[in-house]
């Protein structure tokens, strides 16, 4: 047995030699057109990284895309050779946006994979779920999504996922939705008004109902345009000549009773939702919510009331208020309507409440002539904001005066967003989860001109230019690729697609 004894201090060394050339071996510089960075195996330092736990100064470590460990400064030796020290800057989950139209296949013109997740990492967003129309055709059968998936393949630079329709012509075939479902969209989305979308028709609580009964079997989210039609006409005082050119004649045409309207009948179904109903498992989640009172009344019983449902709303409302919006200036046209300022101000009350879930950009641009620029109909003009590079800023600057955190922040933008679409690897600077991370200077300011960096398809129909925001993005890290760097993008798309299963 004395030959054992001998060739231990041997096997000793010999580990020791392995265990050197496995440490090496993982922080060596590594070349990947995916990543600005030449390496796989590093650390982020800073002294404001936001985690589950609490704001920390002190460094993550990232290895093969994922998060491996979270240290704080006292047990942080800084001596490893591939650290990027980001200093004061914030470290914080990226954003995952749920709400996004990218339009591709079909209608590139008016934004693409390409063009739109590029502005998406450039503000930061490192997973957004692309929406089921203003694409050709819509993403309503397992052939569209097939379409869309093509569309996206190595051409997007964040991760991508996608909603199905809930339309008339599939909402009664479970298996058509099935085989939606069964092909990995992570939801369904419909529309309870006329969408401006021919091939995407609008839903009533019947579509509804039959649609939450297919998705409790996968546990898996409705979203709903929650907005009924009512006369128009009845409105608008042309005797009193109503000037299509002023915001205000807009507003007219779809006040706050349209969401109300369509919230109450939804609560007729939602209540199915709840533990022991017929649809339990199904979630519904109103979108792009505008009316902070009535609309949100409602929203607020049924969560009292058990039933599964959560809202979101967008910078665009919180940004901006009626009053402020110039005549003609069709770029800030959507729907629903920006409403006035008192409306504004319930909003971010009710944000930092908790009553309202979480943000979504609506990005929803179009080409500039149909936003009908010159001529300044608000009535005739597409309607939606151009917002996916400008969401982190927008939300900081106006939300600073009412006392907005970084940990809100994300919470808004990241976990309760990774929670609706089920992405339970991200939404947080967690140990295991994918190293989705953006880092951004809070105190900077910046004015949004012509002569700012935007990789929107479209950029003059953003209704932020002009604006003056806080809040610079500097980094942004893609399942540990660092994706976006201070103006300049990884030299391949290389974001990934994300299907159910």
């Amino acid at each position: 047995m004395d030959w054992q004894w001998k060739l231990l201090p041997l096997l000793t060394l010999l580990a020791s030699f392995l265990f050197l050339y496995y440490i090496q071996d993982s922080f060596k510089p590594f070349q990947s057109d995916c990543s600005l960075l030449p390496y796989s195996h590093y650390w982020i330092a800073s002294k404001h990284i936001v985690t589950p736990q609490g704001i920390i100064s002190g460094a993550v470590e990232v290895k093969g895309g994922n998060i491996i460990s979270i240290v704080k400064d006292k047990d942080w030796n800084g001596k490893s050779k591939q650290v990027v020290d980001y200093g004061y800057a914030v470290v914080m989950p990226g954003l995952i946006d749920v709400h996004a139209h990218l339009d591709d296949p079909g209608r590139a013109e008016w934004e693409g994979f390409p063009s739109g997740t590029k502005a998406a990492a450039a503000g930061g967003i490192t997973t957004l779920i692309d929406m089921p129309l203003n694409s050709f055709p819509s993403t309503v059968s397992t052939e569209t999504l097939k379409l869309k998936i093509e569309a996206a393949e190595k051409r997007i630079f964040v991760d991508v996922g996608f909603w199905g329709g809930l339309v008339p012509g599939n909402a009664f075939n479970a298996t058509a939705l099935e085989g939606l479902l069964n092909a990995g969209v992570l939801g369904l989305k419909s529309f309870m008004c006329p969408s401006g979308i021919n091939d995407f028709p609008m839903t009533d609580a019947n579509h509804i109902k039959a649609g939450l009964s297919v998705l409790a079997k996968y546990r898996r989210p409705l979203l709903v345009h929650s907005e009924i039609q009512q006369d128009v006409e009845s409105y608008l005082q042309d005797e009193d000549g109503d000037d299509p050119r002023l915001y205000s004649t807009y507003l007219k045409t779809r006040p706050p009773s349209w969401e109300e309207a369509a919230i109450r009948e939804l609560l007729t179904v939602t209540k199915d939702t709840r533990i022991g109903g017929p649809a339990e498992g199904a979630h519904l989640h109103v979108v792009h919510l505008s009316d902070a009172s009535s609309s949100l009344d409602l929203i607020k019983e049924a969560k009292r009331r058990g039933d599964s449902i959560t809202v979101e709303t967008c910078p665009h409302y919180l940004a901006f208020s009626a009053e402020e919006i110039p005549d003609g200036d069709t770029r800030f046209k959507c729907a629903p309507p920006i409403r006035d300022a008192a409306n504004k101000e319930n909003l971010w009350n009710a944000l930092m409440e908790g009553h309202i879930d979480m943000l979504s950009s609506d990005h929803s641009p179009t080409v500039p002539e149909l936003k009908l620029l010159n001529d300044g109909n608000f009535l005739r003009a597409w309607g939606g904001i151009s917002s996916i590079q400008f969401v982190l800023p927008v939300t900081w600057s106006y939300g600073r005066k009412f006392g907005v955190t970084l940990e809100q922040l994300a919470l808004w933008w990241s976990e309760r967003p990774a929670k609706l679409a089920q992405q339970h690897s991200k939404g947080a600077i967690a140990i295991g989860n994918h190293a989705d991370i953006v880092v951004w200077e809070p105190e900077v300011e910046f004015d949004l001109n012509a002569d700012h960096p935007m990789y929107v398809k479209n950029p003059s129909i953003s209704a932020y230019i002009g604006k003056r925001l806080s809040g610079k993005v500097l980094a942004t890290f893609v399942r540990g690729n660092l994706v976006y760097n201070e103006g300049n993008h990884a030299a391949a798309a290389c974001g990934a697609l994300i299907l159910a299963t």
